[in-house]
């Protein structure tokens, strides 16, 4: 997937905030980041939130991110993002964009991969 360099920046940007309002404990600016489907399937911000911090602690409180390579999965757009936890541990978050029509990147689902001592 050829993405524009502008694509590439608001993913990161899109991403980036999500996880800022996550750490303020802003729900609301939090589940406007999430794509449509995933909002009414939590149906409020809270809901989402209160998901996101008993599922994806890394997520919701990470120590530290940095922002890895993009790939294409399915068709759509998953950006790689190292998080360290607050134990210190390495989890590798891959965030799923979607464009939606307006042109803004929403995300479409995370998957956490614990990266363990003997990863190369």
């Amino acid at each position: 997937m050829n993405l524009a360099k502008t694509d590439l920046e608001r993913i990161r940007s899109v991403i980036g905030q999500q996880i800022e309002a996550f750490r303020a404990g802003d729900a609301i600016a939090a589940f406007v980041h999430a794509d449509p489907g995933i909002q009414r399937q939590f149906g409020t911000a809270e809901n989402f939130a209160a998901m996101v911090e008993a599922a994806y602690p890394s997520v919701y409180r990470p120590r530290s991110v940095v922002f890895e390579e993009l790939h294409t999965i399915e068709g759509l757009p998953a950006q790689q993002v190292m998080l360290m936890d607050q134990a210190g541990e390495l989890i590798r978050a891959t965030y799923l964009m979607q464009q939606q029509q307006d042109g803004e990147w929403k995300i479409a689902g995370c998957y956490l991969t614990p990266m363990g001592y003997d990863e190369e």
